[in-house]
């Protein structure tokens, strides 16, 4: 094959007899018999990455809790809940869905910096393992809403480390000015509010920097100051018995250097392996996103300046990250590049009704007609997550691969499923 054109870059995503496969399943014969677009997964690249983990954070006990905004397909959940992870929620939604996957409460840690009384109660009468709090406002709802209920809150703070993950501004989360956390200075104070409230055991910190981290240095900074943090309030006859080190592990969209999960490992052990702390990671992104594609099909082309644009039936609906971000997934065609092929630079472009629904230029594309399949890589996290009904598209089908066999893991939404939950007013005017 050419070496100017792409190719899948990741596991379980290859060419085989001049075909993409996802593990041993022809990606063309899935389209034909779903239709396009559709998301599609590989079971055993997420097993993979757990394996991953797990086996560079052996010494150090740490238990993965997934990040499920990344992807919160029942079947994937289903997977991850049987090789012992937990799960990291952000939502009373995601905690009935982690419920409805098999995930005790105990392996339930629940974040986010706008939890509702209706939330707190739902993760309290779960018995999730900890309640990551934010800001003193928080803390207080939640003792007050313990004490109405008979019940004690187990509680970590986050802390905002003010670290740069050198990230996209929009998913950075580690830096003053963010939303996110409590301010590192207000840290000791605040933990020791927490510690004197009657409804409240409190057990340790949480720290999140950002997501899609490619450069250890930042998650070794944040570990550092954990660390320092750790023996301030240890130093004032505070309890520090765990920490939760969030997650924010990135990978690679392009052929890149992947990110060095053992030299994360070893940031952990050297800043925080001597603290006698339980530890948890939320890892979200780096479990799931390389075990997904979104195949969709060429409707057309057209050449406007000397440009060309390949019309998909896939939109920014489907998948929002080239849009929100400008971000760029990899573009594979499902029929394998030949020896006398060349690129064809071309924008692959979806038909919603904006500028920015485009999946970028892509100058080492082999020639696109229409029909073709094409696959945009590694989107397996905040793809069908984020996905919208905008310009009443239906939410698209999802399909799980394992070895030489396929699962509809979810049905094509219909215009008549979005109906059914509207009313149309019958009594004049608003």
């Amino acid at each position: 094959m050419p070496k100017d054109l792409l190719r899948p870059h990741v596991e379980h995503f290859v060419y085989q007899k001049g075909e993409l496969h996802v593990e041993d399943v022809s990606v063309r014969e899935v389209a034909r018999d779903v239709g396009t677009p559709f998301y599609i997964y590989s079971a055993s690249a997420i097993r993979a990455r757990v394996k991953l983990l797990v086996d560079a954070m052996a010494s150090l006990d740490v238990q993965i809790c997934y990040a499920m905004k990344a992807n919160s397909n029942l079947s994937l959940l289903r997977i991850l809940a049987g090789l012992g992870c937990g799960v990291d929620l952000v939502s009373g939604g995601e905690l009935e869905r982690a419920q409805a996957a098999g995930f005790p409460g105990a392996r339930m840690v629940f974040s986010g910096v706008g939890k509702t009384h209706e939330e707190i109660v739902a993760a309290l009468d779960a018995g999730v393992h900890q309640l990551n709090v934010e800001s003193v406002e928080e803390l207080v709802a939640i003792d007050e809403i313990a004490g109405a209920l008979g019940k004690v809150a187990t509680v970590v703070l986050r802390i905002n480390p003010d670290v740069d993950a050198g990230t996209h501004p929009k998913i950075t989360t580690g830096t003053r000015g963010n939303k996110f956390g409590i301010s590192y200075q207000q840290a000791p104070e605040v933990y020791a509010l927490a510690s004197r409230l009657s409804h409240i055991n409190l057990v340790g910190l949480a720290v999140h920097i950002g997501s899609q981290i490619t450069d250890v240095t930042p998650f070794r900074k944040s570990f550092e100051r954990v660390a320092d943090l750790v023996k301030v309030l240890r130093a004032e006859g505070l309890t520090v018995e765990r920490l939760d080190l969030g997650g924010g592990l990135g990978v690679a969209y392009s052929p890149e250097p992947r990110f060095d999960v053992d030299a994360y490992a070893n940031a952990i052990r050297e800043t925080l392996g001597d603290c006698g702390c339980a530890l948890t990671m939320e890892p979200g992104r780096f479990i799931v996103a390389e075990a997904g594609a979104l195949v969709t099909k060429v409707l057309y082309n057209k050449e406007a300046d000397g440009e060309t644009f390949t019309i998909v039936d896939a939109g920014m609906n489907d998948l929002m990250r080239p849009a929100l971000y400008g971000a760029t997934h990899p573009a594979w065609r499902i029929k394998e590049p030949t020896e006398q092929e060349s690129a064809v630079p071309c924008h692959l472009v979806g038909p919603v009704c904006e500028s920015s629904d485009t999946f970028g230029r892509f100058t080492s594309l082999p020639p696109l007609e229409k029909s073709d399949f094409v696959a945009l890589g590694v989107a397996g996290a905040y793809g069908s997550t984020m996905s919208s009904t905008y310009n009443a598209r239906p939410l698209v089908q999802e399909v799980l691969v394992e070895g030489n066999n396929y699962f509809l893991i979810r049905r094509k939404q219909t215009v008549a499923d979005l109906l059914q939950y509207e009313r149309v007013n019958t009594e004049g005017s608003i």
